[in-house]
């Protein structure tokens, strides 16, 4: 019987479709080779959380671009005014997204592996903007809103676009702090929790 089950759960006697595929595809048995310490059951889990933290990464990134593709482009005549009048509403905290300030081709470098640059760039953006300049920024975003594609425009839907630029930077920034994180750091959670 196969059981899709998130990666970590130990459940010896069943196996995922990506352990079930590579004993197919590879014709050997999960243990294999048995004197070893890795075995392709451990590289299929590897492969299977590798993956889940980039797709995690690489969905929020470009959902991040999505937003921002929402907005007039750098160069138009209608992105001009746009980012003169974003930058006046926001004041210094509007640089971290200037498409002058980020460098060019700033979003292309995701595909360079650089996943966390606009996420930190947005989220310090939002952070350094006071109540009032959120609420400017919020209603020069909103004006621009496509009515007919995203169905709301003015502060509501400019702040709407904040709310969802700051999550997605959010769940960027922390998937990845895993980057950094150990076995022994994650064994060391569930063991406090546990205990807890």
């Amino acid at each position: 019987m196969i059981v899709n089950r998130r990666v970590g759960s130990e459940q010896p006697d069943e196996y995922d479709e990506l352990e079930q595929h590579l004993t197919q595809k590879l014709n050997v048995p999960l243990n294999w080779p048995e004197d070893s310490g890795l075995t392709v059951s451990h590289v299929a889990k590897i492969a299977a959380a590798a993956t889940c933290d980039t797709a995690y990464s690489q969905a929020a990134n470009g959902h991040l671009i999505d937003l921002f593709a929402a907005l007039p482009l750098p160069g138009t005549e209608e992105g001009e005014g746009f980012w003169k009048r974003l930058g006046d509403a926001g004041g210094s905290a509007a640089l971290n997204i200037d498409p002058a300030n980020m460098g060019g081709p700033f979003f292309d470098r995701i595909y360079d592996g650089n996943e966390g640059g606009i996420a930190s760039r947005v989220l310090s953006f939002l952070e350094e903007l006071t109540p009032s300049q959120r609420t400017a920024v919020a209603e020069v975003i909103g004006s621009v809103l496509d009515y007919g594609t995203i169905g709301v425009r003015g502060q509501y839907g400019g702040e709407l676009w904040l709310r969802d630029a700051e999550m997605s930077a959010w769940r960027v920034a922390l998937a990845g702090r895993r980057e950094f994180e150990t076995a022994q750091d994650r064994e060391g959670f569930f063991e406090a929790w546990r205990r807890a």
